[in-house]
This record gives structure tokens, C-alpha cells and sequence, in this order.
């Protein structure tokens, strides 16, 4: 159960989303604390990646997609009629399967966030110099890309460019980071270096992360949540969820026996 003194990052309540006539999530109720890393688990085609895009309202991109119910975010209704959803979008920021970082060099790829959401003119050199500084160093790649700031991003390895990515995020002081399986097309040692990320960053972001891997939830996550044809089954702490969870369809697929 979430303490009452601490404040809930997101919060659901009777969320339901159709893609058509298809209803892909049903009543989601969920509370995650500030500063966790929460996983999603469950078999595929369950709705963990449309739950998570629901937090930034990125579905919407769809136009066949409808909503109902309630989301907040450090205690706004994110569907309020007077949020921006650029403002939304820097707030909330996403990771997606396979690093995506843009055919231009590291520096720029770092500040290419906050150059989009800044007024032309209003950044100096120095000041961008200064935050591609702290974004690498916060990813751990500064001591790495140091001296190869102007090398092109897409010519990195695999890790080097997923810990890019979540780079290019921090300058726009996001509070929560969605991941979408960040560590699908990496092998074991990159994704070891995600996940070491990832604990890094817990604390000072929230972050969601859709996992098919039910170690990597156990390794990362402090609470989990399992889902099945669009509902939330059980959310709790990861430990209870794996070691003893209350609801027999989740210990079925913690087990092994589908999915």
C-alpha cells in the first residue's frame, strides 16, 4: 500500500482506452510513488505499452483511439482542457525499444530537446556547453564522449546510444521516464549498463519501464504490476508480487506456466 506521506508520481483511476471498437485497457487503477522504478509485466498483446503511452498522451496520435477516466501526474489531470501537451511531453519522456538517437553528433543530439523548446537566441554556448556536460555525466558517458562530442550518435554502441537517448531527455527536467523495453535489442552487457542506469537515475525521476523480462523487473524495480487482456491484475511490491502474489493468474505467469 502506498505510505501517505509520500506523493503518488501517477495516478489512474477507471482508465479505459479503445483503438476502435477493440478495448485494449480496462478500469486501470494505479498509484506509483515518486521516485520508483515500476515495471509492467505481463504476455504479450496484454496492454502494457498503450498503458504506458497513455501517460503522455502520445495513443492520441492515433485517431481512431478513445479515453476514459483519469490520469494524473504529480497531481494533475493530465486531460485537464488547459494543458499543453508540449509542456506534457517534457514533464513525461520516453524511451522507446530500439535506441533511436538522430543521425547528428552526440552534442547536438543532447540539446536537441531543450534547442526545440527554447526560444531561438536565448541559449549560449556556454550554457549549452554546460548542460551537455551534466546530461552525459548524469548517463555516465561523459568520461567516454568527452573527446567525441562532434562524432555522430548513430556511429555509438548500442548502450552508448540508449544512454544517449535518456540523456536527451534530462535537459527538459522531465519527472517522469517512460521505457518502452529499453533493453530489447541490447545484449547482456549493454543491458546490464541500462539497468545500472536506471538505478542511478531512481530517486531524483520516476520511471516506468514495460519489461518482458521478468528477471529485469525483479533486478530494477521496486513495484510491479501484472497485466492480462488489458487489466491490471496485481500491483504491489516486486518482491510480493514475484515471492507471493494474492491472485493465482499472476503466480501462473511469474511461474512460468504461460505466457
Amino acid at each position: 500500500m502506498t505510505p501517505a506521506t509520500q506523493l503518488n508520481s501517477i495516478q489512474t483511476r477507471d482508465l479505459n482506452l479503445w483503438y476502435g471498437n477493440f478495448q485494449a485497457l480496462k478500469n486501470i487503477n494505479l498509484s506509483i510513488r515518486q521516485g520508483q522504478i515500476a515495471a509492467l509485466i505481463g504476455p504479450s498483446g496484454c496492454g502494457k505499452t498503450t498503458l504506458l503511452r497513455c501517460f503522455n498522451r502520445i495513443n492520441e496520435r492515433y485517431g481512431y483511439v478513445r479515453t476514459t477516466g483519469e490520469i494524473k501526474i504529480l497531481g494533475q489531470d493530465i486531460y485537464a482542457p488547459d494543458v499543453s501537451l508540449i509542456e506534457l511531453r517534457k514533464a513525461v519522456g520516453m524511451v522507446f525499444q530500439r535506441p533511436n538517437p538522430m543521425p547528428i553528433s552526440v552534442y547536438e543530439n543532447t540539446v536537441f530537446g531543450l534547442r526545440t523548446h527554447t526560444p531561438r537566441g536565448q541559449l549560449r554556448k556556454s550554457e549549452l556547453d554546460g548542460v551537455v556536460e551534466k546530461a552525459l555525466r548524469e548517463v555516465n558517458l561523459w568520461d567516454a564522449l568527452k573527446d567525441r562530442l562532434r562524432t555522430r550518435a548513430t556511429s555509438l554502441q548500442l548502450a552508448e546510444q540508449q544512454k544517449l537517448c535518456i540523456a536527451r531527455l534530462l535537459p527538459l527536467k522531465p519527472e517522469v521516464i517512460l521505457m518502452d523495453e529499453p533493453c530489447s535489442a541490447l545484449d547482456s552487457a549493454a543491458t546490464l549498463a541500462v539497468e545500472e542506469l536506471m538505478l542511478a537515475l531512481a530517486g531524483r525521476y520516476t520511471i516506468l519501464v514495460v519489461t518482458h523480462n521478468m528477471a529485469q523487473a525483479r533486478r530494477v524495480s521496486k513495484e510491479c504490476a501484472f497485466m492480462l487482456m488489458g487489466e491490471v491484475i496485481e500491483y504491489d511490491r516486486t518482491e510480493n508480487l514475484f515471492l507471493t502474489p494474492t491472485d493465482n493468474r499472476t503466480a501462473d505467469y511469474v511461474e512460468g506456466r504461460y505466457g
